[in-house]
């Protein structure tokens, strides 16, 4: 389907009063009416984006693979609400003028296909929002292979210590699709921090972030995507024209990316962990600083927040709360609501979050941390760790990271299906380590709480006063766990019953 191209966003978008009214993107909109366009996928974005089509009197048919007890009901508001819904099989359309396709989608899925053949036009549901989104609302965009949730909260929450009318979106609880349209008052959030997948960057094409960073990139997805240059470039897709860059300068293909995929004539932001130079922004002792959004960039420096404000302090986070404050002084944030915005975020749970103290040992829960890249911040955080790893690696590599924090394990206890990969990259390269191997119930046995109670204890005798005992598995949860908060949550309980 046809589109006009869209007009680049204003760099500075002030506060809405009350009274403030929308003023739509209506090009888009107005081409929506009465065409067919197919939602592929009943998953979290499907429904939102149906509901958002049928609002422009779009006619919409959903399909899903799957006909069960989760898609029937959803299938039955949708079908009450005006669209039509095909369960248990995937067809394309008649007259098909438009595929608004789910992100986990494949680009070789069979209807994805049909329609590529057809001509027909395949976009996913934050292309979809970009289109329809009021003109003047900023996005402001995030990116990379971990720590995009961690950066998207801790940009709202500077955001909205600035008295901007703010909100995060993507995989932190609101549909992205729902933050672009009008509410009951007829008014709109005036920017959006917006965490974006590789996968919702593959099916995206006009999307004109006002500035965005690529945080980091490490092999993930790559059955998906078919390598990881592939995996990079989606990630680079966020670098568009007329985007401010803000780039990781630790990470070389946050840099390449936005060297070889960005405008060349945006600003080129980097952040970094030690001495800013000029146009970044950096740690100097324990205070973060900005030369990058300041009068004389060449001369002089802002004070935004010190290492305290940051919670945990632990390197990785630190670069994250960096590239949140990039992003707000990108839009005009002042110096002092970057500080009270980081010392007001709250982590979410399982990401590097202090359990207990027993014994003079810590016990940290990272269960977030689900590939090997994750994992290496996290080790990186500790002088001496024993380190609870284990799970589904999903063919990731694990020699480099076991390699790299030899000289920090204590020991090592290791769970799920997979641990055998990592006992051979242990035996390898820390040889000296201990390790200890504990079977587990699969998922949907019982026992799986108490688990944890054997892993804890070995991790327990494993520990000397001063050490960390480190959850920071490398690899999905699911062969023995629901997802990887029960995983945590499973940990915690057996630290504090150990108590």
């Amino acid at each position: 389907m046809p589109h006009e191209p869209l007009p680049p966003v204003a760099p500075h978008h002030p506060q809405r009063t009350p009274s403030a009214q929308p003023s739509p993107r209506t090009d888009f909109a107005t081409l929506l009416k009465g065409r067919s366009v197919c939602v592929a996928g009943l998953g979290v974005s499907g429904p939102p984006v149906a509901r958002a089509l049928l609002a422009r009197e779009a006619r919409v048919v959903v399909v899903d693979g799957r006909d069960d007890d989760t898609t029937r009901p959803i299938a039955a508001d949708l079908t009450a609400e005006g669209a039509e819904v095909v369960l248990g099989d995937t067809p394309l359309p008649e007259d098909c003028d438009l595929v608004v396709t789910s992100p986990g989608w494949r680009p070789d899925s069979p209807l994805l296909v049909r329609a590529a053949e057809a001509g027909v036009e395949v976009i996913g549901d934050v292309e979809l929002a970009w289109r329809l989104k009021p003109a003047d609302q900023v996005w402001l965009a995030i990116t990379g292979t971990n720590g995009k949730t961690t950066t998207v909260r801790m940009l709202e929450s500077v955001l909205r210590a600035d008295g901007r009318d703010a909100l995060a979106v993507g995989n932190v609880g609101t549909p992205i699709i729902d933050a672009v349209l009008p509410d009951a008052d007829g008014g709109y959030h005036d920017i959006l921090a917006v965490e974006l997948s590789s996968f919702q960057l593959h099916w995206s094409s006009s999307l004109r972030p006002h500035a965005a960073t690529v945080l980091n990139v490490a092999a993930d997805h790559l059955d998906w995507h078919g390598g990881l240059d592939p995996y990079a470039r989606a990630k680079g897709r966020v670098f568009a024209r007329g985007t401010v860059r803000v780039v990781n300068t630790a990470d070389a293909w946050s840099v390449r990316l936005a060297e070889e995929d960005g405008d060349p004539h945006t600003p080129l932001v980097g952040f970094r962990l030690d001495t800013p130079r000029a146009g970044e922004l950096g740690v100097v002792e324990d205070l973060l600083v900005d030369r990058a959004f300041v009068a004389d960039p060449g001369s002089s420096a802002e004070e935004l927040a010190t290492l305290a404000d940051v919670r945990p302090a632990a390197p990785h986070n630190v670069a994250n709360a960096l590239a949140a404050a990039a992003l707000a002084r990108s839009v005009g944030v002042a110096p002092a609501a970057v500080k009270a915005g980081l010392a007001a975020f709250e982590p979410e749970p399982h990401r590097i979050a202090h359990v207990a103290t027993v014994g003079g040992v810590d016990y940290v829960d990272d269960s977030k941390a689900t590939n090997p890249h994750a994992a290496a911040a996290s080790l990186n955080s500790y002088a001496s760790v024993v380190w609870v790893a284990g799970g589904l690696l999903k063919g990731a590599e694990v020699d480099e990271l076991v390699a790299e924090a030899a000289s920090r394990l204590r020991g090592a206890v290791l769970i799920g299906r997979d641990r055998a990969l990592i006992r051979e990259a242990l035996d390898r390269h820390a040889p000296d380590v201990p390790v200890v191997e504990v079977e587990g119930p699969t998922e949907d046995a019982p026992g799986r709480p108490t688990v944890m109670d054997t892993v804890v204890a070995e991790a327990a005798a494993l520990a000397e006063e001063g050490d960390t005992v480190l959850l920071a598995p490398a690899a999905a949860s699911m062969d023995m766990f629901t997802n990887y908060p029960e995983r945590g949550r499973f940990f915690a309980e057996a630290v504090h019953r150990m108590l």
